[in-house]
Formats: structure tokens, sequence, C-alpha cells
């Protein structure tokens, strides 16, 4: 079983994204309804117990095969990322966010690279995060690489500010027996230094709540998120760095704490699921989600060989051909995607509530 960082990384995202899927967009109320109740463990709920992934994982599959073909070169990055995310809208994604959406238009439109991004603090940078994190933790250009993944698509600062949280959350638990959230929180002021807003509130709140003892479903309560966790960075964020101050070698159990929240739950878990996942490696993750796992074609052996690239590439910083996936298999797949969406969507509609 590998103990990277990064294959633990990007199957973990996948992992989280899977289990966090069914739930997307209910409230915590709601959501409740559909998960099993303590003490019993969630599992795969998506598709007659297995589970599929959603645009999380596939904005962190392809920041790593970006990574990969620029040689973590962060203008070479920004083309890579562009050009992938160009084609990835040619696929037909089922779940696209909007500053994404007219991002990416805008991209086929013929704007530049560093210019396509439109102002908002959606999660779609921080999604992008925790294997920029993994990846390049050790890179003077991680800063730069964050910059330009973020400015792709969100140029709201915040956007930024917070997928630099999440990036440092996954370069702070590689490889670490035990996380010090306070170290954590100067090492984010540090770099947020002259850019200090309520992020750094928030985030000193979780720390907090964490070493009292109280659930992340509380801290959402007390950030006013207790109907769920939205789409907003400074809201997902927060409560992503919770979970992980909470169970920073438990991956199930931080997972769980954010699906429980409720709201942009897939999102929240392929976040959270990526930062732990760095820490734990593939051998922390549970095998029998693993199994549970059925994509195609971004299958895990295939996400295992890309993280395998990206180590090499991270060691080497010269550029290579990162794996790739067929664009035929690639629509066929997601326009079944599409379908259980639609069933999901319809199910919603029927008692329990």
């Amino acid at each position: 079983m590998n103990r990277s960082p990064l294959a633990g990384c990007l199957l973990g995202t996948a992992l989280g994204d899977a289990i966090g899927l069914p739930c997307e967009g209910l409230t915590r109320r709601r959501a409740a309804r559909f998960l099993p109740r303590p003490p019993h463990p969630l599992r795969h709920a998506f598709l007659f117990g297995r589970g599929m992934v959603s645009d999380d994982t596939e904005h962190a599959c392809m920041t790593a095969q970006a990574l990969i073909a620029s040689g973590f070169e962060p203008a070479a990055f920004r083309r890579e990322l562009a050009s992938r995310m160009r084609w990835w809208l040619l696929g037909l994604p089922a779940g696209v966010g909007l500053a994404t959406l007219r991002a990416t238009l805008k991209l086929w439109f013929g704007f530049g690279a560093e210019r396509s991004g439109v102002f908002s603090a959606g999660n779609g940078p921080a999604m992008r995060a925790a294997v920029l994190g993994a990846a390049a933790g050790e890179n003077p250009a991680l800063r730069e690489l964050v910059k330009a993944s973020t400015r792709l698509t969100h140029t709201d600062p915040k956007a930024e500010r917070a997928a630099l949280a999440v990036a440092l959350a996954s370069k702070a638990a590689c490889g670490r027996e035990a996380i010090d959230p306070e170290q954590f929180l100067r090492d984010l002021r540090e770099a947020l230094r002259g850019e200090e807003d309520e992020l750094l509130e928030l985030a000193a709140r979780a720390v907090a709540s964490a070493r009292a003892g109280e659930e992340t479903s509380a801290f959402a309560d007390s950030i006013g998120l207790a109907h769920g966790v939205t789409g907003y960075a400074y809201h997902t964020v927060p409560v992503v760095l919770h979970a992980w101050f909470r169970f920073p070698r438990d991956f199930p159990q931080a997972v769980e704490a954010v699906v429980r929240c409720g709201g942009d739950t897939d999102t929240t878990a392929a976040i959270a699921g990526g930062i732990v996942g760095a820490g734990v490696g593939q051998e922390g993750l549970p095998a029998a989600w693993l199994a549970g796992l059925r994509e195609w074609p971004r299958t895990v052996a295939w996400m295992e060989g890309l993280s395998e690239c990206l180590e090499r590439a991270a060691r080497s910083g010269a550029p290579e051909r990162p794996p790739r996936l067929p664009a035929g298999g690639v629509l066929a797949r997601n326009l079944f995607f599409l379908a259980v969406v639609l069933l999901h969507g319809f199910r919603r509609l029927l008692p329990p509530y």
C-alpha cells in the first residue's frame, strides 16, 4: 500500500468527494435523514452501495496533471491548467460552479489565462489547493502556484487566501505524526502578513473550538452555518480546518465530521479528505471505501499512477507528460453520472423528511 502523501491526498480527495456526494446540497437536518445514525459509520451511497466522484476530484486531478506538465513553473502551470479546464468543460461535467463555468467560457472565447477569472470567493480554488500543498509544499513557488490556480477562475482575494490556507494545511499534514493547530495558525498569519482579514479570525476560532473538544457541527453553528456549509470559501475552509484539527490522523472521522454538517458536503469532504489523506497516505484510507469506489476512466489505479508521476516531477522539477484520460470515455462516464445525479434529485423528493 502506498505511503506517499500524494497518493493519500488524491485518493483522499476522491473518497471524501464520493462519501459526501449523496448529501450534497441538503440541509443538515435533511442530510441526517439519509445518513447512518451514529455510531454506525458512513458508507458509499451514491450508486447501489458504490461511490462516484464529482468536479472536486476532477479539479484535483487536473491540477496534478498541470503540475507535472509544467515542471512546477507557475506561468507554465497556469497555461497547462487553463488548457485542461477548457477540454474538461467539453466533457459535460455534471457539477460546475458558476464562477468556474464563466471563467472557462471566457477561456474558450479567447481570454488569456491571466484574464479569465471572475470576481467570486467560491470554493473552486480551494478544491485544487490540497494537492498543491502536498506536491509543492517545500517548493518556493507554492504561493505563486496557488495564485495562478486561483486567479484562473476566481479573482476575489478571499478565494486566494482560503486556497492558500488549504495548501498550507496539506503541506503541514504531510508525514506528520502530530499536528499543532497553533503552529498552523502562526504559519497562516505569517503567509497572510499584510493581508489580515476575517479568515485569520475564523481559523483562530476553529483552533480554540477544536482544543475545547467541540464537535465540528457545533463550530459550524457558532459561525452561522446551522443549516449547512455554503459554497463560500470563508464558510467551507474554517469548517474543514476544524475537522482536520480534531482528527488529523483519522480519515473516516474527519470526513464524517464535515458531511454531518450538511450543505456543500462533497466539496467539504473532498477538501478535508485531501488534507487528512496527505497526512495518513493511501494506507490510512479505509480499504472498504477504496474498494467501493466505482469510477472509470478515472480509476483508483489511474489516480495511483498519477500520484507516482507527480512524485517524480516534484523530485526532478522537470516537465513530463502526465497520464491522460480517453476523451470519449470521459464523456460517456459523465452522461451516465448525470443520469444518476438526476435520479438522486427525484429520490430527494421522497421520504424520509
